[in-house]
């Protein structure tokens, strides 16, 4: 499993220290590793995991939260809002320079922490968590026996898993006040819920609780006899082996050698596995997400109407673009906005069908720059003459056959 360590940036401005597990060949795909409370990115079920996933082609962005590992900063002066932030900080990162993640990965509260964290940071398409608490204050209990001194001195200096650490009473007031639930019921995104039943921490109630508020897709997974940091190595490889298996299912397929992408001109729509209706598209190198709005999908894209609609929106945009240069026009920008709907045949005084019901596409074209009346005019006219607006007003032939092998 090569890897190799970085540091970025956190919310509080400190520098995180992290590791970027890769697999053997280019990765299918991105998945974050948020690990427990007062633990670290190299707790044991934090690397196995890693190696699990880099076997099933998925690289995994595992770092430290401010404070704690061999990350910069404050602990006393974190709380969970800003481990949330965190988390879309090590997104943003991977993104950046790696590529988008589409898995998020939490043990305890690492597992809150994601949950959070999935509504901010595009293009997620799984979450899993792991022994992760229903409501992040759960915490609070650990506290229990230091809550009248953080209350009346607004701090103290508590022992966690061996270590001293300063809690604040900001910690208490942050964790306390968490939507969690309204989180966990708009997801949007497949869920997969691990927990053992005996997990003496984190009680098994907390993964039900999880599990009754979340929408499908979801999955839960039991781990019998195990601890709650998964300590025995039978139990984290064999949470590991469950994770990766299941979401391949949700975070696509590896990518297309160069000779299997689709020839130009061509586009390939396949079914990805993420909810009902998910699709990937290929353009060539290009691959885009789409499906069909909650409730009837999972919304993990456009839908077919919208990309649609952003095929006519890029082509007028661009001729616009192509017709001032050409002109010279000074054109500094042009925004398109375009809706869909349907109405009634008879509704509209410039159609030629009267009777029914036909498809409406309202655009609407913003012209920046200090262009005359008589260029706004010439532009908007171009606009009509773009060659998707000419293919949906022309008579268009569509033949389908049964490819050999599809």
């Amino acid at each position: 499993m090569p890897g190799s360590k970085l540091e970025f940036t956190g919310a509080t401005g400190a520098r995180l220290a992290a590791r970027l597990d890769l697999p053997d060949s280019p990765p299918r795909a991105y998945a974050l590793f948020a690990h427990c409370f007062t633990c670290n990115k190299d707790v044991v079920a934090a690397a196995r995991i890693a190696r699990a996933l880099t076997a099933h082609g998925i690289a995994v962005l595992r770092f430290d939260f401010t404070g704690l590992g061999g990350s910069g900063g404050d602990f006393g002066h974190t709380d969970f809002s800003s481990n949330v932030a965190d988390v879309v900080c090590a997104a943003e990162y991977l993104r950046d320079h790696a590529g988008p993640v589409s898995l998020l990965v939490g043990h305890s509260l690492g597992g809150a922490a994601v949950l959070a964290a999935a509504h901010r940071i595009e293009g997620v398409r799984a979450v899993a968590t792991i022994a992760a608490p229903a409501d992040p204050g759960h915490v609070l209990r650990l506290l229990d026996e230091h809550r009248a001194d953080i209350e009346r001195d607004g701090e103290a200096h508590v022992t966690l898993a061996g270590r001293k650490f300063r809690i604040r009473k900001e910690f208490l007031d942050d964790i306390a006040g968490q939507p969690q639930s309204e989180r966990i019921a708009h997801l949007g995104a497949a869920l997969m819920v691990v927990h053992s039943p005996v997990d003496e921490l984190v009680g098994v109630e907390n993964a039900r609780r999880i599990f009754e508020t979340a929408r499908h897709p979801k999955s839960f997974v039991a781990v019998d006899g195990a601890d709650h940091l998964l300590t025995k190595r039978a139990d984290a490889e064999y949470v590991a082996g469950v994770l990766a298996a299941w979401a391949s299912r949700y975070v696509g397929e590896a990518p297309s050698p160069a000779e299997d992408r689709p020839a130009e001109g061509t586009v390939v729509v396949s079914e990805n596995g993420a909810g009902p209706f998910g699709q990937r598209v290929l353009v060539g190198r290009h691959e885009l997400t789409a499906d069909e709005p909650e409730p009837v999908g999972s919304d993990g894209g456009p839908s077919p109407y919208d990309l649609l609609l952003a095929g006519l929106g890029a082509c007028t945009s661009m001729t616009m673009r192509m017709y001032a240069q050409r002109k010279g026009l000074p054109l500094d920008r042009a925004t398109v906005r375009l809706r869909h709907s349907r109405i009634h045949a008879s509704d509209c005084a410039d159609c030629e069908t009267k009777v029914g019901r036909l498809d409406r596409i309202d655009r609407e074209i913003v012209l920046e720059g200090a262009l005359t009346e008589e260029q706004r005019r010439s532009l908007l006219e171009i606009a009509d003459k773009c060659p998707v607006h000419r293919t949906l007003h022309s008579e268009v032939e569509i033949r389908t056959s049964e490819a050999a092998g599809a």
